[in-house]
């Protein structure tokens, strides 16, 4: 059986255990020792970063060939239009090419918790949020996919990698795995995973070292 750690990595920090630099890493958060990240969530970003202390389990989450879908939760600036999740969803020609079909759609409300510092909005210009699921991974593909349409991206959330969803995880708390490890299979545009758990698995949390703080958030036209 392999251990498999669902984080919600907070805002500012880092995707890695040690920084020279006297920034916040996961060693913030996670005290369990042995487990790497199965790939990674820009320190400007939140949510669910998957960890494991299981080398195979770790390659079939990250490497390129095993991509998974990929849920995110964007709130961007402006009103999203219909026009641009189509083209979101179709694919947009970035420098390093075309994207690939994925699925876009606006949420009319999101239960997010607030974000520590809180984004900077423009007055007098709206917000909205976005649910966007990606079957590859490049550098900042979100934020550069919704810049191309023109809707920049203010905050961003992962909310599931393949079958495992962040689900109630305040920000900072982990769920701890224990799951066999099949070969997992590649999910297509057109059938989503279904929330992971494994038969006869074992799951325990942990709440997080910092600061309380709510898993209640404001809808998709307040400020988180």
């Amino acid at each position: 059986m392999a251990k498999l750690i669902l984080l919600n990595k907070p805002y500012d920090v880092l995707s890695q255990f040690t920084d020279g630099e006297g920034r916040r890493t996961l060693a913030d958060f996670v005290p369990h020792k042995g487990f790497y990240p199965a790939g990674r969530l820009d320190r400007d970003s939140e949510g669910l970063l998957l960890l494991t202390d299981d080398g195979a389990l770790q390659a079939q989450i990250s490497d390129p060939r095993h991509k998974m879908g990929k849920v995110y939760w964007a709130q961007v600036e402006g009103e999203i239009t219909e026009a641009a999740l189509q083209a979101l969803a179709s694919g947009v020609t970035l420098k390093d090419g075309r994207t690939r079909p994925a699925r876009a759609k606006r949420l009319d409300s999101v239960a997010a918790w607030p974000r520590t510092p809180p984004i900077r909005e423009r007055r007098h210009i709206p917000t909205s949020w976005l649910e966007l699921t990606l079957f590859e991974g490049r550098n900042r593909q979100v934020r550069r996919m919704t810049a191309a349409v023109g809707f920049p991206t203010l905050r961003l959330i992962r909310r599931s990698i393949g079958p495992w969803e962040l689900g109630d995880l305040a920000p900072g708390e982990l769920r701890m795995l224990e799951i066999a490890t099949p070969a997992l299979r590649e999910p297509s545009p057109s059938a989503p995973a279904p929330a992971h758990r494994s038969p006869g698995s074992r799951s325990t949390r942990t709440a997080p070292r910092s600061a309380a703080f709510s898993r209640k958030g404001r809808g998709s036209s307040g400020n988180p």
